[in-house]
């Protein structure tokens, strides 16, 4: 792997993404996890990408812009850190942002760095409260709060990164991030791409049906409970100690398995160093996991849907899905009928929540034509993608 990674990166990594470090090897301890082990097993991860790279804590300081409390209601003077990689690129690409999903990592990407950087300047984070960037204490108490929580954090990092004029992908639940990012500031954002996205589900479609279908019965009675009272799935890792890295493995390996293509979706090498990934960003201090029960009702059911606020864009907009994207894309198509700017939807076969990993081949192809406008002299002569489909 060509990396580039100064020390004082690898020192303010290792002392920022967590709580004070303890003096038990992790090999000891009832969470066998540390920060250190974080930001090794994103190295280890990335081992597989070609594109030379910097990794780097960015500060973002210690309270939100224009709140009268410190990160709402933290008592802490401490800066927070977003941990950031960059990927080489050709002078002059348009820059791309990418913004994982829940219970997730930039690391997830780690398919598609290399393709990307040869068309964008790629820059992917951890937010707040994820992965390798500072962990604190999570303190809101509403949706409004909370949706504040990611949006500033990313605003301040954007400030600290003095960029403006990119192109924001963002997945899953950082889809809804990034779309609430662009509602707020879309001056800063040239084309904003949602990659199974949540936030869109509407009462007609097949999720939201079967969530109230479950919520009826005394299973689904105790499953609500357990969401409201925030017990999210980091927390069964944690819970299990030691035997929680098995579980992980035996998660990854069943939920990348060859369901969408003949070899599988991951390497037996990937899928070991995916799953010591996911194990350490998920077993670490718990702080922005505890973001799902304010922004999503049971079900993932958003409480303040996008929906709502699709009149309001401002954004050129294109939605990527997996073909077998448990998010349903009908959502988007009724979004798509309020929105006053440029909306495209792509479905990609082969593919479901995770389309980036399950098939990148697929998801390069819908970023290419999402983006066509910034990479090509003639974007209107473009072809639609073949093998693609047009919602």
């Amino acid at each position: 792997m060509a990396e580039e990674m100064s020390k004082t990166e690898v020192r303010s990594s290792a002392t920022t993404t967590g709580k004070t470090r303890s003096l038990w090897p992790s090999v000891l301890r009832w969470i066998p996890t540390s920060a250190d082990r974080i930001i090794a097993a994103e190295k280890g991860l990335l081992s597989f990408v070609k594109t030379p790279y910097v990794q780097e804590q960015v500060n973002i300081g210690p309270g939100a812009p224009g709140s009268k409390v410190r990160w709402f209601r933290s008592s802490s003077n401490k800066p927070r850190f977003i941990n950031t990689v960059t990927f080489d690129g050709k002078e002059g690409s348009p820059t791309l942002v990418m913004v994982h999903g829940y219970a997730a990592s930039h690391g997830f990407f780690f398919k598609n760095f290399d393709y990307l950087a040869n068309h964008f300047k790629v820059i992917a984070i951890d937010q707040l409260g994820w992965g390798g960037s500072s962990r604190p204490d999570f303190t809101c108490k509403s949706t409004e709060e909370t949706e504040a929580w990611f949006v500033d954090s990313f605003e301040d990092w954007r400030k600290a990164k003095n960029l403006s004029n990119f192109i924001l992908l963002g997945h899953s639940l950082g889809g809804y991030i990034a779309a609430k990012y662009a509602l707020k500031h879309p001056e800063h954002v040239q084309h904003l791409i949602l990659a199974g996205p949540a936030g869109f589900s509407i009462e007609s479609d097949g999720n939201y049906e079967f969530v109230t279908r479950i919520r009826a019965t005394w299973k689904g009675a105790i499953l609500n409970h357990l969401w409201e009272s925030n017990f999210t799935p980091p927390k069964i890792v944690r819970g299990l100690g030691p035997f929680g890295p098995n579980l992980v493995r035996k998660y990854t390996a069943a939920r990348f398995s060859p369901k969408y293509s003949a070899e599988g979706v991951l390497t037996e090498e990937q899928s070991r160093l995916l799953s010591d990934y996911v194990y350490h960003t998920l077993a670490a201090k718990a702080s922005g996991e505890l973001c799902l029960k304010y922004i999503f009702a049971f079900g993932a059911i958003a409480r303040m849907p996008l929906l709502n606020s699709a009149s309001e864009w401002k954004v050129p907009t294109t939605f990527i899905y997996g073909a077998k994207d448990w998010m349903d894309y009908q959502g988007a198509k009724e979004a798509r009928k309020q929105m006053k700017v440029p909306c495209e939807i792509i479905r990609v076969p082969q593919g479901g929540h995770f389309v980036f990993l399950e098939n990148p081949d697929g998801f390069h192809s819908a970023m290419l034509y999402a983006c066509r406008r910034f990479l090509s002299p003639h974007p209107d002569s473009e072809p639609f993608p073949e093998g693609l489909e047009s919602a």
